[in-house]
């Protein structure tokens, strides 16, 4: 299996911050530099070492600080890298009180518009669940389905569909959207939950996410698939800080809310979803470690969440869940 190396430029301050993100995205054996440690180690006058090439020192003080960090070089590693992305331009909005240093993500060895167009020989058409047929938009299928068949040029942003956070949330999704209901889903990446309800019987969907960039993908997306322009609006804005753009959603009229995120976003969002939602409503959330989900289980039941079903696909949690109202 090969591998590529990606490294997320930060600060020190910002090390604890991205490293929970990145944990978050299941992602482990991370490789920190931090350069306050190598000038820590040149003032120690009792280091074990007498010498230190000139190269060596050179190289260590003018090397950014950040986080290295592996993924397969495949589908799922352009998933967890988009994955990643999504998140650190959450960071960006949310942790504003903190200097995270720019977030630049590199990939050692390649270019990230090669990689980009590479991943594609390995999407191919596949099924989810018993209703969706998911069909990449430059394949076409060998035959006949009688699932709903969706469309899906993903871009730069998260949501394929080979993910096991987003399968899970489709298997959800296929158990809970009613015909007529009206879908919210938040963190909307690729826009892949939303279309999925429509196929499924949703008569309406708003779709949000941080990333403006999600506006134009997620918009050709519902084209693909046929969605009439009344039935689909796309926003982007930060949901869980910004008053204004949260009013856009409020007044309870939402029958299933989805949000395919992280653990700590879902837990963020648990007391702002009762505002979007009809009391007996479906939140439907993932993006949750295995570790994470006593975490969120508290957080949803502390906000008037009864848990429904919980999916799992290997170290990965999805939840469906319904508030019973004040």
């Amino acid at each position: 299996m090969d591998w590529i190396e990606i490294f997320v430029e930060t600060s020190e301050d910002g090390i604890e911050i991205v490293c929970g993100l990145l944990y978050s995205c299941g992602l482990t054996g991370l490789m920190i530099e931090d350069g306050r440690e190598f000038l820590e180690f040149l003032e120690n006058p009792n280091r074990d070492w007498d010498y230190i090439e000139d190269d060596l020192v050179k190289e260590k003080t003018t090397h950014p600080t950040g986080i290295t960090f592996f993924v397969t070089d495949n589908l799922n590693g352009m998933e967890t890298l988009k994955a990643v992305k999504s998140g650190l331009i959450s960071l960006k909005e949310t942790e504003k009180e903190f200097e995270l240093g720019s977030l630049d993500v590199t990939m050692k060895n390649i270019k990230e518009e090669d990689w980009a167009n590479n991943w594609k020989k390995y999407f191919k058409p596949f099924p989810i669940g018993n209703k969706i047929m998911i069909k990449p938009s430059w394949e076409e299928l060998k035959e006949d389905t009688d699932k709903a068949i969706l469309k899906i040029d993903p871009g730069h942003i998260f949501g394929t569909g080979t993910h096991e956070t987003t399968q899970c949330c489709i298997e959800h999704i296929e158990n809970y959207v009613k015909e007529g209901d009206k879908v919210l889903d938040v963190g909307c990446g690729s826009g892949i939950l939303s279309i999925a309800s429509l196929l499924l019987g949703a008569r309406y969907a708003a779709a949000v996410d941080i990333d403006p960039n999600a506006i134009e993908i997620v918009t050709e997306n519902a084209k693909m698939n046929d969605m009439a322009d009344d039935r689909y609006d796309v926003y982007a804005g930060n949901i869980l800080e910004d008053e204004k753009f949260i009013s856009t959603f409020g007044g309870k009229t939402y029958d299933v809310v989805e949000a395919n995120i992280v653990a700590d976003i879902i837990i963020a969002l648990s007391p702002m979803v009762p505002n979007f939602i009809k009391d007996n409503g479906i939140f439907i959330c993932s993006g949750i470690i295995s570790e994470r989900y006593d975490d969120v289980v508290e957080a949803l039941t502390a906000n008037g969440f009864k848990v429904l079903e919980t999916k799992r696909k290997k170290d990965w949690v999805a939840i469906a869940s319904q508030y019973m109202g004040e």
